[in-house]
C-alpha cells in the first residue's frame, strides 16, 4: 500500500495543503475564539526576521517607532465619513469595563488614524514640527467572518507608520519612498517575492485616503494577494482633528498626511508563493534557521562533528541550529526540518566521519551531494545566495507565465476564473467593467502604466488594470 502523503497535495486541494502545512510546519493553531490565532515559535520566529528587516528600512526613511493605545472612543471615528463607514462592519467595541457600563463605547483599534491623530494635533505646532514620521508595531482588530489563519483572522500584528508634511508634494512623495524603498526591497530582496508595484482604483484604495499605493503577490494557485499598502491622506484626517501648523509665512496651515502597514499576512504568502508539496521552502535571508545540522546516529565522535560544523557555521555567520535528538529516528527529523523548510540539511553520520564528508540537502532547489567537510563551511553563503536567487525566479517566473495580455472584458474574467492575472488597458475596462467583475468573484488588484511602473493618476493616458481572484 502506498505509503500516504504528510501533505494534501497542491494539485489536489490547495486550500487544504494551506491548511496542513500551517498545522505540520508548527507555524500558528486556531485561537479559542473564533478568528483569531495562536502563532506558535517557530512562525513567530519568521515574524520577528520579517520586524527586524522591516524595522531597519523604516528608520532608515527618519521614522521613528511609538506606541499608541489599543482603545479608541468611539467618537473619534465618526470624525471622518469615509473612514468610519469603510470599518463599520469590522469594528469590535467595548461597552462595559470594570463591571460598569462606559460612559462612551471604546472601539478596539482597527487601524490608528484616529487616535493618532488625536496625537498629531497636539504635538505640531508649527513648522518646525514637521515632517513628523512615526510607525508603531501592534496588533489590530477587525471582525472577520470568514477566518483562514495568517490571511484573515479578527486580531493579527503589523506594523502601521503614520506621517504628517507641510506639503501635499512632501506627503505623496513619501508615501511612494516607503511603498519603494520599504516594501518593494523588502519583498524581493529578503521575501524572494516578485510583486507587482501598482495604484489601487478609487474603489479599493483605503478608506479616507486620496491614493492608495499597493504590492501584489501572485501566489501558487495563480490567485493575488495584496502584500503591503502606502497611502496618502491628503488633508482628510487634519481637517477632523484640525492638525494645522504655524508655517514660515505666519500662516496656519493644515498638515498633509500618510500611512501604511504590513502585517502576519506575509506569512501566509509566504507558505502559498514558495511552498511546495513537501513544506515551506523559506528564502535564507529571512530564515532565522539557514542550517541545520543533524547527526544521524548517537555515536560519540559524529557528535562531537555535528557540534564543531555548528560553532564554525555560525562563526562564519550562518544562522544554523544543530539537531543532535538521535532518541528521535533520522527519518522523523529529516522531514520535519524540510516541512518547516530551512535551506539547507547537514547529514553526518558514521560513514559520512569515514569518508571525510558530510550529505548536503538543498531545500529550495531540491536534492542532496556528498561534501567535503574542508570545503563545508566556506562553501554554504554562496549556496545560500544561490537558492534565494532562484525562489525569486521562480516567483516572477510563475506570475509572467501566468499573466495574459487581454483587450476585453470576457477574456480578462477568463484569465482570472482560470487561475490566473490579466492585464487590460482600463480605458476599455472602466469602473463599470471593474463593477461587473464582482459577479465572477476577481477584482482589479491594481493600475499600471504601460511599462510597468506606477501611474501618477487613476486616469493616466496607458493605465492598464490587472484583474485576478485575490485572497
Amino acid at each position: 500500500m502506498a505509503k500516504a502523503p504528510v501533505l494534501t497535495p497542491q494539485a489536489d486541494d490547495f486550500p487544504r495543503w494551506y491548511q496542513d502545512l500551517i498545522t505540520k510546519a508548527e507555524l500558528a493553531d486556531n485561537g479559542p475564539v473564533r478568528g483569531t490565532m495562536v502563532i506558535r515559535p517557530y512562525g513567530y520566529g519568521l515574524w520577528e526576521r520579517m520586524q527586524s528587516e522591516m524595522d531597519a528600512r523604516i528608520k532608515e526613511t527618519g521614522t521613528q517607532n511609538a506606541y499608541f493605545p489599543l482603545l479608541i472612543p468611539q467618537s473619534y471615528l465618526t470624525r471622518e465619513a469615509d473612514h468610519v463607514e469603510g470599518f463599520a462592519p469590522e469594528l469590535a467595541v467595548v461597552t462595559h469595563g470594570g463591571g460598569k457600563e462606559l460612559e462612551e463605547p471604546a472601539v478596539v483599534r482597527p487601524t490608528s488614524e484616529m487616535i493618532i491623530n488625536a496625537s498629531f494635533s497636539k504635538w505640531v505646532q508649527s513648522y518646525r514640527d514637521l515632517p513628523l514620521l512615526i510607525n508603531q508595531w501592534a496588533n489590530v482588530v477587525r471582525w472577520e467572518l470568514r477566518p483562514r489563519l495568517f490571511l484573515r483572522t479578527s486580531e493579527f500584528l503589523w506594523q502601521e507608520g503614520h506621517t504628517a508634511h507641510a506639503t501635499y508634494e512632501e506627503a505623496r512623495d513619501f508615501a511612494a519612498r516607503i511603498h519603494r524603498q520599504v516594501y518593494e526591497d523588502f519583498m524581493v530582496n529578503v521575501l524572494a517575492m516578485d510583486v507587482v508595484p501598482g495604484r489601487k482604483t478609487v474603489k479599493e484604495r483605503f478608506a479616507g485616503a486620496v491614493n492608495t499605493l499597493t504590492l501584489e503577490g501572485m501566489m501558487g494557485d495563480g490567485k493575488a494577494l495584496q502584500m503591503a499598502t502606502s497611502h496618502e491622506l491628503g488633508q482628510n484626517f487634519a481637517k477632523a482633528f484640525n492638525t494645522r501648523y504655524l508655517s514660515k509665512d505666519g500662516r496656519q496651515e493644515l498638515v498633509w498626511q500618510t500611512s501604511w502597514g504590513s502585517t502576519t499576512r506575509m506569512i501566509g504568502a509566504l507558505v502559498m508563493m514558495h511552498g511546495d508539496d513537501n513544506g515551506l521552502r523559506v528564502p535564507p535571508r529571512l530564515a532565522q534557521i539557514q542550517a541545520v545540522v543533524l547527526a544521524i546516529k548517537g555515536d560519540e565522535a559524529v557528535l562531537a562533528k555535528v557540534r564543531e560544523l555548528g560553532d564554525r557555521l555560525k562563526a562564519a555567520g550562518v544562522r544554523v541550529q544543530v539537531d543532535d535528538r538521535t532518541d528521535t529516528p533520522f527519518g522523523r527529523r529529516a522531514v520535519d526540518w524540510e516541512l518547516k523548510g530551512v535551506p539547507v540539511r547537514i547529514e553526518v553520520g558514521p560513514r559520512d566521519l569515514e569518508n571525510g564528508t558530510a550529505m548536503l540537502a538543498r531545500r529550495i532547489p531540491g536534492g542532496k551531494e556528498a561534501v567535503s567537510l574542508d570545503f563545508l563551511v566556506s562553501l554554504l553563503p554562496g549556496i545560500l545566495e544561490e537558492d534565494q536567487a532562484l525562489l525569486l525566479k521562480q516567483s516572477r517566473e510563475r506570475r509572467e507565465s501566468r499573466t495574459t495580455e487581454v483587450s476585453t472584458f470576457e477574456e480578462a474574467v477568463e484569465a482570472a476564473t482560470a487561475g490566473g492575472w490579466a492585464r487590460i488597458p482600463w480605458a476599455v475596462l472602466g469602473e463599470e467593467g471593474e463593477s461587473k467583475l464582482a459577479d465572477h468573484a476577481a477584482t482589479v488588484r491594481c493600475l499600471v502604466a504601460e511599462d510597468g511602473s506606477v501611474p501618477d493618476a487613476d486616469d493616466a493616458p496607458g493605465n492598464v488594470a490587472v484583474v485576478a481572484r485575490a485572497y
